[in-house]
């Protein structure tokens, strides 16, 4: 896995996510102490409201960046918007109103949401080969296992000499950091796609994304992870704190946990995805979140809530958290050709994501009026349901010919021949490039 790294390229923008990460993650820790503060036993409806906002500016604002992603110089682009995201993480330890943390939270993600998929779709391109571009993605989600694992655990241990807000300047530097590794190599760009309307170019990945079946049963499956994730990040802060009564950094080894789950499944993944089609490791994956938050409710129920517990199912959702989004850039790839690939990947950003602004105002709504456990069952329920829909919209197993239509597909899609249905001979293991925008 490790041996992608000598690609200078790749070096870079593997280190640039890693300190934007660990940024992150200690800006995560922050804003869960701060609503603390701001708000007491309100915080995971402040939270809840954060994470709305967060996804409204992923939503929006993705599809916009996808259409223009194939227009700019990536590097740029990109370095502009770690500085702003940058000044405004700056800006937070001097907020003294919940709607000032509205404000920023809003700018910052809206940078995110531009940032990431743009970043995404730029690794395909530098590591074009699927076996090192499917250890690069394990190693994109071990990065994203730092913002659980290593940067709570530095939380944890700055908590005790300083107060949550000096937690932030950490982010300023993860973000400064990640615009001086960007700009420190040269980024390739595909081939810009012929001119369109901005109508055409916004909408054009979100129309090849739900034309292919293999995508719709990703999006039942980002309705499992957000379902499963949105406990995690939403009530972390109100269960331990509330709920134990444990101090401030319990939260971080708590967050841990969860990371440490995710960040096992990463490092199996490579040589597991060697041997299994993506589909049987994805959906294994979203079944074990649905039992773990199940098992969790249970145990509530029985016991009463213990913090060993609470460790135990935050790990194992982990696991099942990294088994599905480590694969899903696999299936974005085969699905689009390189000139569609930023629209394609800032679609499963702002599709997954609208997931996400559902499920986050539910999780907090949930365990502010209800109670942890009537969370936990509700929760499972949403993400057995993406977890069923996932199994139904994804085929097992697909015939040599598929009859299928193009009349979702743009109309200069490279593959519509001149009719509207037919059918096309395609491999059983659902990789080859040509026809994998419709299956």
């Amino acid at each position: 896995m490790w041996t992608i790294l000598a690609n200078r390229t790749y070096r870079h923008l593997f280190l640039a996510q890693v300190v934007a990460l660990l940024g992150t993650g200690l800006a995560t820790v922050a804003l869960g102490l701060l609503a603390y503060d701001l708000a007491g036993d309100g915080a995971a409806m402040v939270l809840g409201t954060v994470f709305t906002i967060k996804m409204l500016a992923y939503v929006g604002i993705a599809p916009l960046a996808g259409a223009l992603a194939d227009r700019v110089d990536r590097r740029a682009f990109l370095v502009a918007l770690d500085l702003l995201r940058a000044g405004c993480a700056l800006a937070l330890p001097f907020v003294t109103e919940i709607w000032q943390v509205y404000l920023l939270i809003f700018l910052l993600q809206s940078a995110s949401a531009a940032f990431t998929p743009t970043f995404q779709a730029t690794i395909p391109d530098v590591l074009p080969q699927e076996d090192r571009y499917t250890r690069a993605l394990s190693l994109s989600r071990l990065a994203y296992d730092l913002e659980t694992i290593a940067s709570p655990a530095l939380a944890a241990l700055l908590l005790a000499v300083m107060t949550y807000n000096a937690l932030f300047l950490g982010t300023v530097a993860g973000f400064l950091g990640s615009a001086l590794l960007v700009v420190s190599v040269v980024l390739p760009s595909p081939k810009p796609s012929k001119p369109r309307g901005i109508y055409d170019r916004t909408t054009r990945g979100i129309r090849i994304y739900l034309a292919t079946p293999r995508l719709r049963g990703l999006l039942a499956l980002n309705l499992a992870v957000s379902a499963a994730g949105a406990m995690v990040l939403v009530n972390s802060v109100v269960l331990v704190r509330g709920t134990l009564g444990l101090p401030d950094s319990a939260l971080a080894w708590t967050m841990f946990a969860f990371g440490a789950g995710s960040m096992s499944a990463a490092l199996l993944l490579p040589r597991l995805l060697d041997r299994l089609p993506d589909r049987p490791v994805m959906l294994a994956g979203a079944a074990l979140m649905v039992a773990s938050l199940a098992g969790l409710a249970a145990v509530i129920g029985w016991t009463g809530l213990g913090w060993p517990a609470l460790l135990g199912a935050w790990g194992l959702i982990g696991i099942g958290y990294s088994s599905v989004l480590t694969p899903s850039s696999r299936l974005l790839r085969r699905s689009a050709h390189a000139e569609d690939r930023p629209a394609v990947f800032a679609a499963q950003f702002a599709l997954s994501h609208a997931c996400w602004l559902g499920s986050y105002p539910l999780a907090g709504w949930l365990l502010t009026r209800f109670g942890a456990a009537p969370a936990l069952v509700v929760l499972a329920g949403v993400a057995a349901l993406g977890l069923l829909a996932a199994r139904h919209l994804w085929p097992a197993h697909e015939a040599p010919e598929v009859e299928h239509t193009h009349d979702n597909l743009p109309p200069d899609h490279p593959h519509i021949l001149g009719q509207k249905r037919h059918s096309h001979p395609l491999v059983i293991d659902d990789r080859h490039p040509k026809w994998a925008t419709h299956f």
